[in-house]
């Protein structure tokens, strides 16, 4: 190509190229100048912040083109931003825990338990020991933050409208950031523990979490502190996560929950009201009582919080390695509490736990009923055979009707004791010879598994770490104006005994006298004089 050619294709390319000023050429490499600047660290964490403050509604709405300005990855703002977010906001809504302010004087513990005990009496028909656990649980969740051990509030019934529903509103009202649901699933549970750490409030948990393997491991894995996590695989690229699953639950159903959850668990048994007996009803109480016990109740927290963490109350010989371990927290309460409460308490574990001691697994059960066997026919050795002839003849017990309606197998029979570690032997009869058992291979397993609760009732040696409250003005009269109003009529102040601290509640104990609707429960026990 010639040289002039060439002049010639450049001479046409400027004809048809529009000129551009230098005005305009000026401004073309201005452009990248005008972007915004990079944000510094600092202020990234500061518009975070400013972003966290936002209502959730508002915060979608700009989190893509904030995370762009950040030159982030979205999930990491919204990680961030979920961080600093308050914990007691919920993402779904308004939702705001209760923070009450503390009652401005010191509060004495009995009275306020008795207060409490009065409030339960009064809209729920149960027994004394009932209303005492129970009460204990709700000053307990105030502790959530010390303590080791969180039992579950297991409210149970054998039938519809036993009180179950009413129990929890009062627990909703009194416990430290409650949260109600009457249905949830295992990940919505561990996620909502450990995103808002809520005294969990689940009712009709009949319905859904009785066959619910998953649930139950979640459930029974925030018994202790240091085992309350739960691992999960989150994100696109599935990587683990703990999360926290400790804190206080209260579960409300009919009948009993499997073995696992009961082990771990206070039970709180109500039973139908009779005909005659009447109760109150919590939306015709006047405001203002429960924003005073709930005041009364962070006051006694904060007072108290870390004599509760170093508190190693008497643990009755009478309970059970598991049920001391539930029952640790409320006697260090009532402990603290003084009064008549230390023993008030203990007379409602021996109640409670007594009540239970038929609850055992089917296959403490099934030892208990050999062990029966062997003392009762005076034998020290038997064949499999007889053994089981002699399980089934006992109609009241299971045996007859284990195997789907049908008897128990031998071999049911033989694989349920190899799981203790007891195998079949030999066993020479008469002329011939056949599978069995000698008693002797039972002893280790029947001291472990069904051993003889000391009948004295005498506490463990352990020292208890017991708190005197600082004097407070004699509260004798108040405490047992208080204990009448709750039902614990005949209970006089420096006279306890385990015989008239816990009983039946009697026709025309306030608890079932005829409760006029629109009647302020606050005037039905005496405000204590603190």
């Amino acid at each position: 190509m010639s040289e002039n050619t060439i002049r010639d294709l450049i001479d046409a390319a400027s004809v048809n190229t529009p000129v551009q000023s230098k005005e305009s050429a000026s401004v073309e490499l201005e452009k990248p100048e005008r972007s915004e600047p990079q944000m510094t660290l600092e202020q990234i964490n500061i518009r975070i912040g400013e972003l966290a403050a936002l209502s959730p509604v508002e915060y979608d709405q700009n989190r893509e083109n904030e995370a762009k300005k950040m030159k982030i990855r979205v999930s990491t703002l919204d990680k961030e931003v979920s961080r600093l977010r308050p914990v007691d906001m919920l993402e779904s809504g308004d939702l705001i825990f209760p923070a009450p302010e503390p009652w401005p004087e010191m509060v004495n513990g009995g009275a306020l338990l008795s207060e409490i005990v009065a409030v339960i009496k009064r809209f729920v028909v149960c027994l004394d020991e009932t209303a005492i656990a129970a009460a204990l649980w709700i000053v307990m969740t105030w502790f959530v933050d010390v303590i080791q051990i969180v039992p579950l509030a297991v409210i149970t019934a054998p039938e519809k409208r036993s009180g179950k529903s009413t129990l929890l509103e009062v627990f909703a009202l009194l416990c430290n950031r409650p949260l109600q649901c009457s249905n949830i699933t295992p990940s919505a549970l561990f996620r909502t523990i450990e995103d808002y750490r809520p005294t969990l409030l689940i009712d009709e948990v009949d319905t859904f979490a009785r066959d619910n393997d998953e649930m139950r491991g979640v459930l029974n894995s925030g018994h202790k502190r240091g085992g309350a996590f739960t691992i999960r695989t989150v994100g696109d690229d599935h990587r683990p996560k703990r999360f926290n699953v400790w804190g206080a639950k209260a579960l409300a159903g009919i009948g009993a929950l499997p073995d696992t959850v009961m082990d771990r668990a206070i039970k709180l048994e109500l039973r139908r009201k009779k005909p005659g007996e009447a109760v109150g009803r919590l939306r015709h109480v006047k405001p203002g009582l429960f924003d005073d016990l709930t005041a009364k109740l962070a006051r006694f927290a904060d007072d108290n919080r870390e004599t509760v963490r170093t508190a190693r109350p008497r643990l009755p010989a009478f309970l059970n390695d598991r049920e001391m371990d539930n029952w640790e927290p409320p006697l260090a309460i009532a402990d603290i509490a003084g009064g008549d409460w230390p023993e008030l308490a203990r007379a409602a574990a021996r109640k409670i736990s007594e009540a239970n001691k038929g609850a055992d697994s089917i296959g403490c059960e099934l030892l208990a009923d050999i062990q029966e066997i062997f003392e009762a026919k005076l034998i020290n050795s038997v064949s499999l055979k007889d053994l089981l002839r002699y399980l089934c003849d006992d109609d009241e017990r299971p045996w007859a009707t284990y195997n789907r309606g049908n008897p128990m197998t031998t071999r049911q029979l033989s694989m349920k004791l190899r799981g203790y570690g007891i195998e079949t032997k030999q066993y020479r009869y008469g002329t011939g010879t056949g599978k069995g058992y000698e008693s002797c291979q039972f002893t280790d397993v029947f001291d472990r598994y069904i051993p003889k609760h000391k009948e004295t009732g005498e506490d463990s040696e352990e020292e208890a770490v017991i708190y005197t409250p600082p004097a407070p003005p004699d509260l004798s009269e108040t405490r047992k104006q208080a204990f009448i109003d709750a039902g614990l009529d005949g209970v006089p102040p420096g006279n306890v005994s385990e015989t008239n601290l816990i009983s039946e509640t009697k026709p025309g104990n306030a608890s079932e006298t005829n409760v006029s609707e629109n009647e302020n429960v606050s005037e039905t026990f005496p405000k204590p004089k603190m």
